[in-house]
């Protein structure tokens, strides 16, 4: 199926699908992902579950810039603003965690394999826990024994996803989600798209969740 489609039919049932781009290491991410969970459960919506490289794919393209490079004026208001939103979410969040920035090539093809192996569902759980392993519990997401630890939470085998992170087609595969997110205009991160219209940000939940409810 082609990445722009996201509705087909099934039974006579539109199927809903949105197209989740994001990165493990984003705080944004973090705290937009239970809320998107949430959002496909309740209106019966399918994720399909794309990891991507921001740092050396996305920005480059989209004249976005890593953290450590912003003006000191946007790292203070980036700041003010994670945790005006941790406390209006209720969603807890260590603004200065001791990995990060943090190297999130390994989690993200761990998602692609958990992808492949169980699904979205497993994909999307493990997902959500390796972000709160970033941002609550001082976690080095870098590091393949934090990895397989999580992965157990999951319901998963580490050691095997963890093998399967290195092999080609995994590797391409994310490769590809990250070609495609530049292709269809992505540039930062939570990212969804959904019937080709873009949200961008965690803050866009409600806006996304009209859209499902009016399709």
């Amino acid at each position: 199926m082609d990445h722009c489609v996201t509705s087909i039919l099934v039974g006579g049932i539109i199927d809903k699908i949105v197209d989740y781009y994001f990165s493990t290491s984003s705080p944004w991410t973090y705290l937009g992902h239970g809320r998107l969970v949430a959002l496909a459960a309740e209106h019966g919506a399918r994720v399909n579950v794309k990891p991507v490289d921001l740092a050396h794919g996305v920005f480059p393209i989209s004249g976005g810039l890593p953290v450590a490079k912003r003006p000191k004026q946007r790292i203070a208001y980036r700041s003010v603003e994670l945790k005006r939103w941790s406390h209006h979410l209720g969603i807890p969040l260590n603004l200065t965690p001791r990995f990060f920035p943090v190297a999130s090539d390994l989690a993200a093809r761990s998602i692609v394999s958990a992808d492949n192996a169980r699904g979205a569902n497993t994909a999307l759980d493990f997902a959500g826990r390796i972000m709160t392993s970033v941002w609550t519990e001082e976690g080095n997401i870098a590091d393949p024994d934090t990895l397989m630890r999580i992965a157990s939470a999951s319901g998963l085998d580490g050691r095997a996803l963890l093998s399967s992170a290195e092999i080609d087609e995994v590797k391409d595969r994310y490769a590809q989600y990250t070609r495609e997110a530049i292709e269809r205009q992505v540039f930062g991160a939570p990212f969804y798209i959904y019937r080709d219209e873009p949200f961008w940000g965690q803050d866009r939940p409600d806006f996304l969740e009209r859209a499902l409810s009016a399709s």
